[in-house]
């Protein structure tokens, strides 16, 4: 079975950083790629980051141009966990924040995550971001 759980949302004030983790089970890096999400209240689900890998060892990421810069998504094979490093965090950055994993998906630029359905999804974790 597959199963993404989130794990590292809270409160944090502006300016502050937050790691989140995706623990991955029942899936593979080298198949799937992992993108995180975020919806914030009232709004429709945003693409953030994803990653994936042609190879199993290099790593392509992609990232939405409002966290370009302030945030980093990468990858630990061993321990099968996907992280989203998230640093000098707005006010507009607070949302649930999921983690989704879709079969032979390639990530690679800036911008809107175009085609990336999931396959998988984590059950979320909160981010909120305020002073």
């Amino acid at each position: 079975d597959v199963q993404l759980v989130e794990s590292g949302g809270g409160l944090v004030q502006p300016g502050g950083s937050l790691r989140l983790s995706c623990a991955a089970s029942g899936v593979s890096f080298d198949e799937y790629a992992i993108a995180w999400f975020r919806q914030a209240p009232g709004k429709e689900r945003e693409g953030v980051s994803c990653i994936s890998t042609n190879d199993g060892r290099l790593f392509n990421t992609h990232y939405v141009d409002s966290v370009l810069g302030r945030f980093r998504i990468s990858n630990d094979k061993a321990n099968a966990i996907t992280y989203l490093q998230m640093d000098n965090l707005k006010p507009e950055d607070t949302a649930v924040y999921y983690c989704a994993a879709q079969k032979y998906f390639f990530c690679a630029g800036v911008g809107p995550i175009d085609g990336f359905t999931g396959h998988y999804w984590g059950q979320g974790t909160r981010v909120t971001v305020s002073s």
